[in-house]
């Protein structure tokens, strides 16, 4: 029968990855990945040998009716991105739409993601939260920021390395300066660091030390 699955895979230490993730993308008919570069790297480490093809955000769309076009013949394929759970600031949105869609059945495998560990490790309150992932880059980012500054809740955001200095310098003129933040970086890697305090403080660090790696802001607003 043909079926759509979302398998998370290790968002740094590669031991991060569930013995049914690694079942199912052994017995798929393809496996769609990100980036079929680094994916490889991650399949041969686990000697998966199934075909792969790739599955972006640049030929996503162009894609699609192929893809549900092999679904409908009885095939199934297994969705991965780069690290993490496809769907997630990751292709696969769009994949999943389709396939409801279509009636082809969809099941997401439970795995890695860097905002849950991100939000625990803060010591925020986690009754209510919310994930904002990336802010906008240019058009759209006042608005909602302005958006978000009346919220009354942790919220979580995705950033890079070169944004984040002047993403903590937004946060501390629409929220304020002493507001607690915590800021995580290279979750599960070699280098995993959390930096907490006041938003004035984390400018002051990494104004100070150059920020490397992937980051997961957590700010407070209680």
């Amino acid at each position: 029968m043909s079926k759509l699955f979302i398998v998370p895979t290790p968002i740094g230490n590669l031991k991060d990855i569930t013995i049914r993730a690694i079942e199912t993308l052994q017995s798929v008919d393809t496996v769609y990945a990100e980036d079929t570069r680094t994916s490889s790297k991650f399949l041969n480490h686990y000697e998966i040998k199934t075909p792969m093809q790739s599955f972006h955000m640049h030929n996503e769309h162009a894609k699609l009716e192929n893809i549900i076009s092999s679904f409908k013949q009885g095939k199934t394929g297994a969705i991965i991105s780069d690290a993490g759970t496809p769907g997630i600031s990751d292709p696969g949105f769009s994949l999943v739409r389709a396939c409801i869609k279509n009636d082809i059945e969809v099941e997401c495998l439970p795995g890695p993601t860097a905002l849950i560990p991100a939000l625990i490790n803060s010591g925020f309150p986690c009754e209510k939260f919310s994930f904002e992932g990336f802010l906008p880059a240019k058009k759209g980012r006042t608005k909602r920021l302005k958006e978000i500054a009346v919220q009354e809740k942790t919220m979580i955001f995705y950033e890079s390395p070169h944004r984040l200095v002047k993403t903590l310098k937004d946060f501390s003129q629409y929220f304020g300066v002493e507001n607690q933040v915590s800021v995580s970086r290279e979750i599960s890697k070699k280098f995993e660091q959390t930096i907490r305090g006041t938003i004035s403080q984390a400018i002051q660090h990494f104004e100070k030390n150059k920020p490397k790696g992937e980051f997961v802001i957590v700010l407070s607003t209680k």
